[in-house]
């Protein structure tokens, strides 16, 4: 009777964890769909600038000819399938060459199934909880294309999140394909003088123009950029052109935002001595092209963004590197002695005019990328992307045939990482537009959660409810 009794409440017991671990997992699920109206209700938001939509606008064609089009084809099994689970490149099939190996590229996601599919690749912006390729199954590899700003998709920058990809090409230095100079074609055009303005007639042309320029259209992004540029405008002249904080008109011609690489453009900005660069996130390795434009047309950048910029820098003093812990009105003093000292100023622009980038680190990343850009002799970073995954799939299938362990490859939290986005509490800020400034923090803070409960999700509970009911737990 006693057994009995034991036995009734250890079943009992069983069910009341099973019931548990069920509860939890319609609340993680419950979040997770939470997360995508979420999602949803951020992608109404106003578009981001053009200019700052990343590789749409750079990539100048593949590797392979339309000619070179495919189906699988062949013997079933003959080369792995890899489907891009976010329709990136928009091929229903193409088999790419990587070396001496091949791979069938698709966004077939109907190939998922299919025992020849090995791996899945994601567009980090695309990314969504709602449509993965599950379950999960052991030989199945993920790998994340991610080149944009983290308000784009902020929970791949949490741990819980990142780690579930086996292969990564972000912006991080860390990742296993690093494209933190994504925005820089050349060390040429870095030293290039064709849009340098001599200091004299910058200094002639300052009666009519303001020492600073500012030219943003994505207003109110993490970075909360627009509040502190409000608050240095208080202090020191800046012509904005952009629609954030507009106080300037571009030449109409000028006015769309697919103008601003346009030569006229540039002549404009090359007039003033600084440019406000200031970047939509501030996260590691995030440098965009609001950096390497000013320090291409030989103007001084006054850059906020990436913590560590001074590792990219052409040299020790060319740019101006806002500390955002102290006053705006301390930068606009320190500005306002540069342009008062032409002497003190040049010292920002010897690298430009002896044409010389002192930073090895720099020239070595630019020489040993293994991609361009905008550069038709070279690979562009999708294709390498997808080679990198390739090789790594055929290097395990290769492992088999001889009898090893397959090599596993997994993502780390620094592949991609950003710090909680910060409001500067100046007393005023952007005040006349709806502004979205209240929006990021609570987006981080929701995209935490999130994929913590993803995580978990995915991992599941590892025990089977049947199975413990009926054979109790050994």
């Amino acid at each position: 009777m006693a057994r009995l009794s034991i036995v009734s409440l250890r079943k009992l017991f069983i069910f009341f964890l099973c019931l548990s671990a069920v509860l939890f997992l319609l609340i993680t699920l419950q979040v997770v769909v939470e997360l995508g109206q979420f999602e949803r209700t951020v992608h109404i938001l106003p578009p981001r600038d053009l200019h700052e939509s990343g590789w749409r606008h750079r990539l100048h064609g593949s590797r392979l000819l339309a000619s070179e089009r495919t189906s699988p084809g062949g013997p079933e099994g003959q080369y792995p399938y890899i489907v891009w689970w976010s329709p990136l490149t928009g091929e229903i099939g193409r088999l790419g060459e990587c070396g001496t190996n091949k791979c069938f590229f698709t966004i077939n996601r109907t190939l998922y199934s299919h025992p020849s599919t090995q791996a899945f690749l994601f567009y980090g912006t695309d990314f969504n909880i709602e449509s993965l390729p599950l379950p999960r199954r052991a030989y199945h590899q993920w790998a994340l294309f991610h080149e944009e700003s983290p308000k784009n998709n902020y929970k791949l920058f949490h741990e819980p999140v990142i780690t579930l990809f086996n292969h990564t090409a972000t912006f991080s230095q860390h990742s296993h394909l690093p494209l933190t100079s994504q925005y820089l074609e050349n060390l040429e055009v870095l030293t290039s003088q064709t849009y340098l303005v001599p200091l004299n007639q910058k200094n002639e042309l300052r009666k009519t123009l303001a020492p600073v320029v500012y030219v943003q259209s994505d207003c109110d992004p993490p970075s909360d950029r627009d509040a502190y540029v409000s608050e240095l405008m208080k202090h020191i002249k800046v012509d904005s052109y952009g629609q954030c904080l507009h106080n300037k008109d571009l030449p109409s011609h000028l006015r769309d935002s697919i103008a601003m690489e346009e030569q006229a453009f540039y002549q404009i900005l090359a007039q003033y001595k600084f440019i406000l660069a200031f970047e939509n996130a501030v996260c590691d390795d995030y440098i965009t092209e609001k950096l390497w434009r000013p320090l291409k047309l030989g103007v001084v950048p006054v850059y906020y963004g990436a913590p560590n910029v001074r590792k990219w820098l052409p040299s020790n003093s060319s740019a101006v590197v806002v500390v955002p812990d102290e006053p705006p009105e301390k930068l606009a003093q320190y500005l306002k002695r540069l342009d008062e000292d032409d002497g003190e100023y040049a010292t920002y622009l010897e690298w430009k005019l002896k044409r010389e980038v002192s930073n090895l680190e720099l020239v070595k990343e630019l020489k040993e990328r293994p991609w361009g850009v905008q550069d038709l002799t070279q690979e562009n970073y999708i294709d390498v992307f997808e080679c990198m995954v390739c090789s790594r799939v055929w290097e395990n299938i290769d492992r088999q045939k001889k009898g090893l362990v397959p090599k596993t490859w997994q993502a780390e939290g620094n592949h991609l990482k950003c710090p909680l986005p910060r409001v500067f509490d100046f007393a005023s800020g952007p005040r006349n537009r709806t502004s979205l400034r209240g929006i990021w923090m609570a987006s981080y803070e929701q995209s935490k959660k999130v994929a913590r409960a993803l995580r978990h999700w995915l991992r599941g509970t590892g025990i089977s409810c049947g199975a413990v009911l009926e054979g109790g737990i050994h």
